[in-house]
């Protein structure tokens, strides 16, 4: 395990254009031994994964099926985001303070908007909710003044 010195100095060589590139940054922490020890944990198999994965591909699909070459909500074009993506004032609010607080591009915009949509898709909401966006947001871990210390 790498103290957050030297995570924090690995993280700032990657370029910022790179990282407005990946959609979902997350920091995976240790797990203590009476966390893996627990037998309070949630059922969650790995075949009702995949089926709840098949099931948002299928949305997605039914979503784009006129758009050629566009199959899932990170394939959209920046041009459809705001169409597919729509937020309510609440939303909108949210991803302005952290769109100011975290800095990001108009990539990472578009990047946190299409996964919020995902995130709703998941949960089998037509809407966008705001712990969605919140999700998404959260997702964007390297962006994020102090991470790893």
């Amino acid at each position: 395990m790498c103290g957050p010195g030297v995570v924090k100095r690995y993280v700032s060589k990657i370029s910022g254009p790179l990282l407005d590139r990946i959609d979902l940054h997350v920091e995976v922490t240790p797990v203590s031994y009476d966390e893996l020890t627990t037998t309070e944990r949630p059922k969650l198999t790995s075949t009702d994964i995949r089926e709840r994965v098949l099931r948002v591909r299928e949305v997605q699909a039914e979503r784009f099926k006129d758009l050629r070459d566009v199959y899932s909500n990170a394939q959209m074009p920046s041009r459809m985001v705001h169409d597919v993506c729509k937020l309510d004032s609440t939303g909108l609010t949210l991803l302005k303070t952290a769109m100011e607080r975290l800095q990001l591009s108009a990539r990472a915009y578009d990047r946190i908007l299409k996964v919020a949509r995902t995130a709703a898709d998941l949960a089998g909401s037509k809407d966008i909710r705001i712990e969605d966006l919140a999700e998404a947001i959260h997702c964007r871990s390297l962006d994020r003044e102090g991470w790893a210390g």
